[in-house]
């Protein structure tokens, strides 16, 4: 895959923003998406703190370090406890590049039921084929939470954060998208189908076992950028202020 830009991962990450507040997965001003920018001085982008997700541009973006701290001058504030879960894992996961956490109500729901994620769907079998969970600490402020989270994230895609809400990573922007996108599907699915009041029929294990492999089929091998291209025009039709 060839490496993107500084410029392009500005409005990859811009686009993320957009697409989260178009889908009705940010919380105001809470949560954070960031991209790891592409050298060696463990630089990343995050949203500037206070900006509704659907006011975020290209050039808002403020350009921080592993510890949260502004390298570059900017007008706009940062929230360095914000980075806390996102610094943890772009420490840990050279991998990855995009680390997406939201609060959403079915997110939340699903990560308060003891049993987590139940295989019932097609979208939460995908979702289980890379998902871990992470015990409720209290708002991610302390560094010592930080090996923790590692460890339960591991080398999967997704975490679903007890009491808290989810978190995905990807390679690129749009893999931790649609990752997320699943993820927060599956979610819904599972509760409006307990609202049913009947007994749910799980998904076969051997079927669960398989998806993993299936997964890369369905996209073509090319992850996120299935469908990463087709969401671009979206938002262009929708705002094209995002590129800014």
């Amino acid at each position: 895959m060839t490496p993107r830009s500084e410029k392009e991962l500005r409005v990859d990450l811009a686009a993320c923003y957009r697409l989260v507040a178009h889908f009705g997965w940010d919380d105001l001003v809470f949560t954070h998406i960031s991209v790891r920018l592409p050298g060696p001085d463990h630089h990343f982008l995050i949203n500037p703190y206070g900006m509704l997700f659907d006011e975020i541009t290209a050039s808002s973006l403020v350009k921080i370090d592993l510890h949260g701290n502004k390298v570059e001058p900017s007008e706009h504030p940062i929230n360095p406890a914000g980075f806390v879960i996102h610094s943890a894992i772009h420490a840990a996961r050279e991998d990855i590049s995009c680390v997406l956490h939201v609060h959403t109500p079915a997110g939340v729901a699903v990560s308060a039921q003891t049993a987590g994620l139940l295989p019932i769907s097609q979208q939460s079998t995908i979702a289980l084929a890379s998902l871990g969970y992470h015990a409720y600490e209290g708002i991610a402020l302390s560094d010592a939470e930080k090996p923790r989270l590692v460890a339960d994230l591991g080398t999967s895609n997704a975490l679903i954060l007890r009491n808290h809400g989810l978190l995905t990573v990807g390679e690129t922007v749009a893999d931790a998208f649609l990752w997320m996108f699943n993820l927060q599907r599956a979610c819904e699915i599972q509760l409006l189908a307990q609202s049913g009041g009947t007994e749910l029929t799980n998904v076969d294990p051997r079927i669960v076992a398989g998806v993993k492999q299936n997964i890369a089929i369905v996209t073509k091998g090319l992850g996120g950028n299935i469908a990463w291209p087709a969401l671009l025009r979206k938002l262009r039709k929708l705002d094209p202020s995002f590129e800014r």
